[in-house]
């Protein structure tokens, strides 16, 4: 498991190459949801997100939460908005401020190849993808379970994916280790 700022530099650097599969830029609401889907198959496949981000359930379907704090610091929101000055260097917040340019590329270091394609897979499926058609896929059983802590529970992702029983043990169990060695 990363540390906090490990973490943040992973989610960064698979922000970029979210905003490069997509032409450069692109809305929250799409790069939020590519991210889902891309975590999602990792899981499903892996045993392991691509991002350790915590998914919020909310109205128009998953949020990752750090990821969210990253671009709301851009307008000087969110819990990150003392950290504006770190992320200032990697985008830039269009007219609207919920449309998000990347200023320069990813560091490919912190991608896998697994989660590359993860990513690409995720992007060819919802790129085209409408906010309604995006939120509507993303309201998920896991989105829906979601609703009644706001927090969606990563399991519940990788069953809403499709993951098997062995994998979803597997994931069971090293969320649990997780847990008590961090929580």
């Amino acid at each position: 498991m990363n540390t906090h700022s490990e973490n943040i530099e992973v989610i960064l650097h698979t922000l970029l190459y979210v905003l490069k599969k997509l032409g450069g830029s692109a809305d929250f609401h799409k790069v939020f949801k590519i991210l889902y889907f891309a975590d999602q198959k990792h899981l499903v496949r892996y045993g392991s997100p691509i991002c350790d981000d915590t998914y919020i359930s909310m109205t128009n379907g998953p949020v990752p939460s750090i990821t969210y704090d990253i671009l709301k610091s851009l307008r000087g929101q969110g819990l990150l908005n003392t950290q504006k000055d770190q992320f200032e260097p990697y985008f830039q917040l269009t007219t609207n401020s919920f449309s998000v340019k990347a200023k320069v590329d990813p560091d490919m270091d912190f991608l896998s190849e697994t989660e590359v394609s993860c990513i690409d897979e995720s992007v060819a499926e919802n790129a085209t993808l409408s906010f309604h058609e995006l939120t509507e896929k993303s309201h998920d059983s896991a989105w829906e379970k979601g609703r009644e802590s706001g927090e969606m529970n990563m399991l519940d992702v990788a069953v809403a994916g499709g993951a098997q029983p062995d994998m979803l043990d597997y994931i069971e169990d090293t969320l649990e280790n997780q847990k008590a060695q961090f929580g």
